[in-house]
């Protein structure tokens, strides 16, 4: 029999909630994938709420976890490795170099890096310091990275307001020359009207991925995406199918949960549930 493919997820988790691997986890494991999930905070629930309690991982706690997974071989098991948010520079720091070793172990695993840090209401969220290990320590590492046009824009100094304006940003990004970049949540001068779109820049060439613009914003909703994106890949999906199907199980997600008056990502809809379940079969 065939082992499931396995992910190892490095970012933020919430008791109540879901941001980070409370949003990205139960999606991968309900399309089959097996995932060890390593918190890099743990904070009581999203930070839309009065109050917000936890806090990043004390280093040598997380650096022990990382211990664990090495003395359990994750990285050299591992088909796909996802990071998102990160609260602290002693774990960021930590991250870059568990993320090297492990490419190092497996050249087959495929890292994707959601450089989580900031958006266009909010601005950059994270310290600056954080930022910058994502730019110059864990892109060049990246075979697929997904920023938000905040973020892209942040971490190159250009705008993004144009298909231009994104392939001169990917020639500025520290990434590998086979990485390919997924800029998310794009609404471009020629986006169809009521659109916003995911654009893929590669060696490959690009590729437009229009989809509704729904007018909610809630957090997870990025990390949602990305857990989706993984999912389709780990079921075999290519990179412009599992990127559509993640835009319309996200924007369902988020469909269901602008109907409850949800002030976050909602998990539960019957069709996104069951899609899961049938994700990559014929």
């Amino acid at each position: 029999m065939t082992p499931p493919p396995f992910v190892i997820a490095i970012q933020s988790q919430v008791v109540f909630g879901h941001v980070g691997n409370s949003a990205a986890l139960f999606p991968m494991q309900a399309a089959g994938l097996e995932v060890a999930a390593i918190p890099t905070v743990v904070f009581s629930n999203t930070p839309n709420y009065p109050t917000l309690r936890g806090r990043a991982l004390p280093p040598e706690f997380f650096s022990d976890l990382l211990q664990g997974a090495r003395e359990r071989g994750l990285a050299e098991r591992a088909d796909i490795l996802l990071t998102g948010y990160i609260g602290s520079l002693d774990v960021a720091l930590m991250v870059a170099d568990f993320v090297a070793e492990a490419k190092t172990l497996n050249p087959r695993l495929t890292y994707l890096c959601d450089p989580v840090m900031g958006d266009a209401g909010p601005g950059l969220y994270v310290p600056e310091a954080i930022a910058d290990v994502m730019r110059n320590r864990l892109l060049p590492l990246a075979d697929l990275a997904t920023p938000n046009p905040f973020e892209l824009g942040w971490l190159t100094g250009g705008t993004t307001r144009t298909l231009a304006d994104l392939q001169t940003a990917r020639d500025r990004l520290t990434l590998a020359p086979a990485a390919r970049l997924i800029v998310t949540g794009c609404a471009l001068e020629d986006t169809p009207e009521g659109h916003i779109e995911s654009v893929i820049l590669g060696p490959g060439g690009t590729s437009r991925h229009p989809t509704p613009h729904l007018p909610i914003a809630l957090p997870g909703t990025g990390d949602l995406f990305a857990g989706l994106v993984v999912a389709g890949l780990g079921r075999g999906l290519t990179l412009p199918r599992a990127v559509e199907t993640a835009q319309v199980l996200t924007a369902r997600a988020l469909a269901h949960a602008q109907a409850l008056g949800a002030g976050e990502v909602v998990l539960t809809e019957p069709e996104f549930r069951r899609a899961l379940l049938t994700l990559g079969s014929p």
